[in-house]
């Protein structure tokens, strides 16, 4: 917090910061926690009618009533980070979206509007890296007619936590009625050290994903598209552990210049806990550093502890969190 020469907490942030990371302190609410002050730290928003917006790293929006405030200055945009590569968000959404390309794209200025007939939020959202070169408005009315010809709900793929993230299109589609539905993370790590993890040996490695390998694929009835989805990217790799009447454990790796990325890292439920996992990803991660790949990205639910635990002791870190809103059920009506 800003404290003064006299030693008093000051609020030091006004309107004129909005769109700015903060870091606030308020007076708690009677009777919601013991503590007397409550501390905020994220991006702010807006400032209108004295009330305060402001968006955590994990999208989360919190309300705060300006009478309360009792402290506040203005961060830095993001935390250095102590390991890993650095990489800023745009650089990783591009990389992104190659590992994972639609069927179907088109340039609303600098959003790509992408369709996969419903196959993944991810290959069926907006990718926003920009101007719309469109009032808001407008760009979100033409992405509603986009999807609505394609028989498919409007969605818009959002990131919020580092710099360059989108806190203040966040809130501007929280306004207009968008809902979040889906929040994950993407995590990112060095690939020298998942390669050292396990000899990986018993591992196969594919061009294609093959029957076996998608009999594995947790997304059962795999369209041609699909298969179309999961073969794009510079480079693809598919991961398999022979099994019986499937694969024991599966997994997907795209090489995309300088990063690998890691998907669909699957194991036979009665097969857990024998280090499969670290094995697929090991070999995938070999495979990367020989095409010149030095560093690693993956996805992850925020609510997967196993999965999370998994990679955080392979030297992943959350790099920023990304959401999917979804247009406004009354939207729809009008198509």
């Amino acid at each position: 917090m800003e404290i003064s020469a006299a030693g008093r907490l000051e609020v030091r942030i006004t309107a004129a910061d909005v769109g700015k990371r903060v870091s606030v302190r308020r007076l708690s609410q009677a009777g919601v926690t013991d503590e007397k002050f409550t501390d905020t730290v994220g991006v702010l928003t807006s400032w209108d009618n004295g009330v305060l917006l402001i968006t955590r790293k994990s999208g989360e929006t919190v309300r705060i009533a300006e009478s309360t405030l009792v402290a506040g200055k203005v961060v830095p945009s993001a935390p250095a980070r102590r390991r890993g590569p650095a990489a800023s968000y745009e650089e990783l959404a591009r990389v992104a979206s190659r590992a994972w390309r639609p069927v179907e794209s088109e340039r609303l200025g600098e959003w790509e509007l992408r369709a996969a007939s419903g196959f993944t939020r991810r290959a069926n959202s907006v990718l926003p890296l920009g101007d719309p070169g469109l009032p808001l408005d407008e760009a979100l009315a033409a992405v509603r007619r986009w999807y609505g010809e394609r028989g498919l709900p409007a969605y818009i793929q959002t990131a919020t936590g580092a710099e360059g993230t989108q806190e203040l299109l966040c809130a501007e589609l929280e306004r207009r009625g968008w809902v979040r539905e889906v929040t994950a993370e993407l995590w990112i790590g060095a690939l020298a050290p998942v390669a050292d993890l396990a000899e990986g040996t018993g591992v196969v490695l594919s061009r294609e994903a093959d029957e076996a390998w998608l009999a594995r694929y947790q997304r059962k009835g795999v369209s041609e598209v699909a298969l179309r989805v999961l073969g794009s990217g510079p480079s693809v790799w598919f991961a398999s552990v022979p099994g019986e009447d499937a694969p024991a454990a599966i997994g997907r790796c795209v090489v995309d210049g300088r990063w690998a990325s890691f998907s669909a890292v699957e194991v036979d439920p009665a097969q857990r806990r024998r280090g499969l996992a670290t094995a697929v990803m090991a070999a995938l991660a070999r495979r990367a550093l020989d095409e010149g790949a030095s560093a690693a990205w993956l996805q992850v639910e925020t609510d997967n502890a196993g999965a999370r635990a998994l990679y955080a002791g392979m030297g992943f870190a959350a790099h920023h969190a990304y959401h999917h809103y979804r247009e406004p059920e009354s939207a729809g009506t009008d198509r």
